[in-house]
């Protein structure tokens, strides 16, 4: 019976050349070196060590040499899987004795395909190019490049200075940072690629973010355009659909997309095609497995099977992200929908329409527009012949196989699988794009059209407290506060700024102090900084833990539950009313969380002159000589509204501070004491600091929100699975009539 089980499954092994997405578009193939390709692993080691021994023209030719190495190799795996996929298709199994046969036949001839393959095009047997999980890992994070840049700067000038490179988890990883030094043109220009490459898979990493910055000085700030190396292809055109989506160019929009999604489909058959190499068996070393033939068969094809149904969830992930862009794919088709509406297609509108549909069958919306559509359509077309488009419809057909299949192999076989919801969509609507989305609805006719759903938020959007045109200082007349209690303080006007507010009573006395005693409990020295015991101050120690180290805690018993909740709570509360008294007509997702705390080194606040936490914006860039903000990396641009939420106020100095652009001319000086809530919008109108901690601690939830889902913070997503369970558990116990009491 096995062979009738699994012989079929193995089947699904061919990547579909049809239907699994339109035909390949435009795409720049790289250049084969001459000779049998070198090991990237073993150019990237070379490199390193010319790094190090200060060979530093040795280091960028092998390590450029890995870079090219790498990519090619992906090529060429791709292109066998596809060469051999279409030359030795799978047979299926036939009846009575034998039948299996032709099926394994079929399999080991596309075997000797493949390895024929691999072996003429990478000149030599592919198992020199296996690497260790070290170096897997290294390229996935560009650690290359981190040594490419500061290789290109020592080739260019003199007097550069780095930190020095620490093992940090892998053996290669690097900590480099530079100063100021006459470089060469070219090779900054090499030197900045590569450091916003690093950057954009790391953003987190701190030395970074200072190189790129000394870069711009020494180079001028309009001197480079940052670019990205390894910029996924369908991610680069679906931004630029968007850019024009928003700006009302449709045409041009309508091309990106569709080159998009033909990018799509291309990296999809790469990425299934990578998830075929070897798999790692965890429960068992693979050499020592003693399974036979099905069960090892079965154990294989399982882990690559999943592996690519996890293909969905890897395109729609952003370098340096662990968190998917949500519902990506789908979105593809709800922007085209509406586009191909406005340029009058009214017919391939429709086919989006319905594609789009087959990952939201219940979007009311939609379904509203489908009728519109329909409506439009010239009486020789019948509504009923206009199918979703082919290329999506196909795709989810194979996903929902995959899905089926490793469900009933996870129960037949006893492994634990959970099917993530890959097109999930929170709260709703959260993409926006429903007709007429990104459209100036005022003056426009759409008549029919769905027009319940709140317009698509603009990165560098105007800000929104506007009355018939005319800019106007937030004040009184913001939107509700939401909760009883809670103490209007000073509006925008009295804060001599625009869109600022202060509340008072935003928690209670005694949630203060719970909150100041799981704080003890719960925070971790430099945590956010990489440890830095004194990131912003060395007269100041800085300790932090975000909402879902406390829900962890908490959990197991380190600090009290329900303490560990009121953090998670209060963060919420706070994001529910900077959504409503700013009155944004988009929802404000949580971009980081974070619980701080500054305390005064004794013996260090004589004379002091510094500040806790410098002059900064949340979002851009201060350049006070200037008198500009730069909105643009390192800097979290994706940041729009910013809060801090104080919890005690038995320390001296730690005011917060606003300043004009300058950094120096002081507009509003806030002291922090319990429940109070400073809330401001985070680009460069509303630079801002904290003085010296000079006494004490000064404790505070500090909270950042964005209006752009594709920010959402990951461990806020986490935190929210984990507060889904508990209240799941606590409302079984409820239905069973448990005192949770009586479990301890």
């Amino acid at each position: 019976m096995r062979e009738r089980i699994w012989a079929p499954l193995l089947l699904l092994l061919l990547p579909p050349p049809l239907w699994g997405g339109p035909p390949d578009g435009p795409r720049q193939q790289l250049e084969p070196e001459p000779g049998p390709l070198q090991p990237f692993d073993l150019l990237y080691a070379s490199g390193v060590a010319a790094y190090y021994s200060g060979d530093y023209e040795q280091a960028v030719r092998d390590l450029e040499a890995a870079l090219r190495s790498h990519r090619r190799l992906r090529e060429i795996r791709t292109r066998c899987a596809r060469h051999c996929a279409a030359r030795r298709p799978l047979a299926p199994p036939g009846a009575g004795p034998g039948a299996e046969l032709p099926f394994f036949r079929a399999l080991l001839e596309r075997a000797r395909c493949y390895r024929s393959c691999e072996t003429q095009r990478l000149g030599g047997p592919s198992s020199r190019h296996r690497v260790s999980e070290d170096v897997r890992s290294d390229f996935q994070r560009r650690v290359p490049y981190n040594y490419l840049q500061r290789a290109y700067i020592k080739l260019g000038g003199r007097g550069v200075t780095a930190t020095t490179i620490g093992e940090e988890g892998s053996k290669w990883k690097s900590r480099l940072s530079v100063g100021p030094a006459d470089v060469k043109l070219n090779e900054m220009e090499k030197a900045v690629e590569a450091a916003h490459t690093f950057f954009m898979a790391n953003p987190e990493h701190m030395e970074m973010q200072q190189n790129i910055e000394n870069y711009r000085m020494m180079a001028g700030v309009e001197a480079f355009q940052l670019v990205d190396r390894e910029a996924k292809p369908h991610m680069e055109s679906y931004n630029a659909g968007v850019k024009h989506y928003e700006a009302d160019d449709f045409e041009v929009a309508i091309k990106y997309f569709e080159q998009a999604l033909r990018e799509y489909f291309n990296e999809d058959m790469e990425c299934r095609t990578l998830c075929e190499g070897p798999q790692r068996f965890e429960e068992y070393e693979y050499l020592g497995y003693k399974g036979g033939l099905y069960e090892a068969i079965a154990d294989h094809y399982m882990q690559v099977l999943v592996c690519q149904h996890e293909c969905v969830r890897e395109l729609a992930t952003r370098p340096g992200r662990l968190s998917p862009i949500e519902n990506f794919l789908p979105l593809h088709y709800d922007y085209l929908q509406f586009a191909y509406y406005r340029v009058g297609e009214y017919v391939k509108a429709l086919e989006c329409a319905k594609a789009y549909l087959l990952c939201h069958p219940d979007d009311e919306d939609v379904l509203d527009n489908v009728d519109y559509y329909e409506s439009l359509l010239d009486d020789s077309i019948d509504p009923a012949s206009i199918e979703a488009r082919e290329d999506l419809t196909m795709f989810v057909k194979r996903h929902k196989l995959e899905s089926e299949l490793i469900k009933s192999a996870a129960e037949g076989l006893g492994f634990s699988y959970t099917e993530p919801n890959y097109w999930i969509r929170y709260g709703g609507r959260h993409d926006e794009n429903r007709v007429p989305s990104g459209v100036n609805v005022e003056g426009t006719e759409v008549h029919g059209l769905s027009m319940g759903k709140k317009l698509l938020p603009k990165i560098d959007r105007d800000l929104r407290e506007e009355v018939t045109g005319k800019t106007m200082r937030c004040d009184l007349s913001g939107g509700p506060l939401l909760y009883e209690n809670i103490t209007f303080v000073y509006n925008s006007e009295q804060l001599n700024g625009t869109q600022r507010v202060l509340l008072d009573n935003v928690l209670s006395e005694e949630q203060c102090r719970e909150l100041h005693s799981v704080a003890s409990g719960i925070m971790l020295v430099g945590d956010g900084y990489r440890g830095k015991t004194s990131p912003h101050t060395p007269n100041e120690k800085f300790e932090g833990a975000t909402v879902l180290k406390a829900l962890k805690f908490g959990y197991e018993g380190r600090v009290p539950l329900k303490s560990a909740r009121l953090f998670y709570d209060i963060s919420e509360k706070a994001r529910k009313i900077v959504e409503s008294y700013f009155m944004l007509n988009s929802t404000l997702y949580f971009s980081y969380t974070h619980m701080v705390c500054r305390t005064a080194l004794s013996g260090q606040q004589d004379r002091r002159n510094d500040l806790s936490h410098p002059i900064h914006a949340d979002n851009c860039l201060l350049d006070p000589e200037a008198n500009e903000c730069w909105k643009e990396p390192p800097a979290y641009t994706f940041r729009d509204y910013s809060a801090l939420l104080y919890m005690n106020d038995d320390f001296e100095g730690g005011e917060f501070i606003f300043t004009e652009m300058d950094a120096k001319t002081v507009t509003a000086s806030i002291k922090p004491k319990c429940g109070r809530m400073i809330s401001f919008s985070s680009g460069g109108e509303n630079p801002h600091g904290v003085k010296a901690v000079t006494k004490g601690q000064r404790c505070a939830v500090a909270l950042w929100f964005t209006l752009d889902p594709l920010y959402r913070e990951l461990e806020r997503i986490q935190a929210d699975e984990v507060i889904a369970i508990l209240d799941q558990e606590q409302q079984g116990k409820h239905e069973m009539n448990i005192n949770p009491k009586d479990e301890l």
